[in-house]
């Protein structure tokens, strides 16, 4: 009886401290980002009382907070404007058709001024329109690239010359070039929109497209052996091979190139003045008021908030379609 209880209780303590063992990393994984959370905003509170600026004491925690209010209250006021204007169009047209029944209304936009959280609407359709033409390129490009020896090292020196060059070098030839070929009298999106997101483009195709090359490059020769053995056409080759065994490298190209991409539309939207967060900073430099610092710290905390949003997507999002659930924000 002994010799049977006796694996039974070290089985049991055992997964006490297997269970021990995860709920402190648990919480370690829990207390140590709050920890520095805290360290920061502590280092940050005591730090600006400490910097004048032209434009006053450099904005701590509690300014940054009391003006993300503010701008919250100022998007609701813009959406009561908005919703009332729509309300008063509605009721000149409906007044204006019971006289004249063969009247044609015309619908006019608010043309109100964007709001703080209208502009980061706006740069995220900007950043993702960009992004996504990067990558419809720079897949199919880095999948061509990586099975074929020649074609890799037809581009290279392509992709050696103009990934290290910055955006603030591409966006005066970018929209050179916009205004010279995007000419229309009812255009679908401002020539502003256009140049950012180009830009955007331009700067984030080559992560993709190397991660893609290099992945594609290094699949196991077991499963190229496999496909031979099989026959499978060009095309099964890449669904069935090609792509399961490179999707991981491809994410993790397609993570960087959203975060180049993410960081080069603020600076493309404050040099184009295309609207979004970047011209908001911008507008609240030149603006100079004793709130300006306030506001640019909130649209500074803002961007890094989304920029980890849209890579933790982006992670979730291969950990969805990949084997390979091991990834990591890190």
């Amino acid at each position: 009886m002994l010799q049977k209880v006796i694996p039974h209780a070290s089985f049991a303590n055992l997964h006490s401290v297997n269970v021990l063992a995860k709920v402190n990393e648990s919480l370690k994984a829990l207390i140590l980002p709050f920890v520095g959370l805290l360290l920061f905003v502590a280092l940050w509170a005591g730090a600006a009382k400490s910097i004048d600026t032209s434009l006053g004491e450099f904005p701590g925690p509690a300014a940054v907070w009391e003006q993300a209010g503010v701008l919250f209250d100022e998007h609701q006021e813009k959406q009561q404007k908005a919703t009332a204007f729509y309300e008063r169009q509605e009721a000149r047209i409906a007044k204006r058709m019971a006289s004249d029944p063969d009247y044609v209304p015309k619908i006019r936009p608010f043309t109100g001024a964007p709001s703080f959280f209208d502009q980061i609407l706006t740069s995220l359709f900007t950043v993702m329109f960009g992004f996504l033409v990067a990558s419809i390129f720079a897949v199919p490009i880095g999948i061509i690239s990586g099975l074929s020896k020649s074609t890799y090292a037809a581009i290279n020196p392509l992709i050696q010359l103009f990934k290290p060059v910055s955006p603030l070098a591409w966006l005066p030839l970018v929209t050179m070039v916009v205004s010279a070929v995007y000419v229309s009298s009812d255009p679908m999106f401002s020539k502003s929109f256009i140049t950012s997101a180009v830009t955007v483009s331009l700067c984030c195709i080559w992560p993709t497209l190397v991660n893609t090359s290099v992945g594609v490059s290094n699949i196991d020769k077991d499963l190229i052996n496999v496909s031979r053995v099989l026959r499978l056409n060009p095309i099964k080759h890449v669904t069935k091979i090609v792509l399961p065994s490179s999707i991981p490298m491809i994410f993790t190209g397609l993570r960087l190139s959203l975060g180049i991409g993410w960081m080069v539309l603020i600076a493309a939207e404050m040099l184009a003045q295309n609207p979004g967060l970047g011209k908001f900073v911008w507008d609240e430099f030149q603006n100079g008021s004793s709130q300006s610092l306030a506001r640019i710290m909130v649209a500074v905390l803002t961007i890094g908030i989304i920029g980890f949003i849209l890579d933790r997507i982006m992670l979730l999002l291969q950990k969805s379609v990949s084997w390979d659930k091991s990834a990591t924000l890190r």
